[in-house]
């Protein structure tokens, strides 16, 4: 994973709503999810993780590839990589004839701060305030 030089922020890509057509078999599925992780990491990314959103019926009709689309199978992919994959990988993905639609969400990785725990008090400087 590269660092945003400008910022200095380690940044993930966080790939959104995937979103396949002619998924009426699950090895079609697990085929078209299996082509998408191995592009990504064939170009630097890691992936994270896949989530399986369901099939659903699509905001609006969509014609790509000759085709109207109704419905859809829609995936999330959480994955670490160099911005610079992106351009690529929705060329690749535009190009793929089941994936209807495709987009990238840029994410700064959160920093998990460690509890310093409960800070101990000092009773015996409570008490002498407390008597003056």
């Amino acid at each position: 994973m590269s660092d945003d030089s400008t910022t200095g922020v380690r940044l993930y890509l966080r790939l959104r709503k995937l979103t396949f057509s002619h998924l009426t078999h699950k090895p079609e599925t697990a085929a078209v999810l299996k082509r998408t992780v191995e592009a990504l990491m064939e170009r630097g990314a890691v992936v994270r993780n896949l989530e399986n959103l369901g099939e659903r019926s699509l905001p609006y009709k969509i014609s790509k590839h000759n085709e109207r689309h109704r419905r859809g199978g829609y995936f999330l992919i959480d994955l670490e990589g160099p911005p610079s994959i992106v351009s690529t990988m929705m060329d690749h993905l535009g190009r793929d004839i089941d994936i209807i639609r495709r987009g990238f969400i840029k994410h700064p990785v959160s920093k998990t701060e460690e509890c310093s725990g409960i800070i101990p008090v000092n009773y015996e400087d409570k008490l002498i305030a407390n008597k003056k």
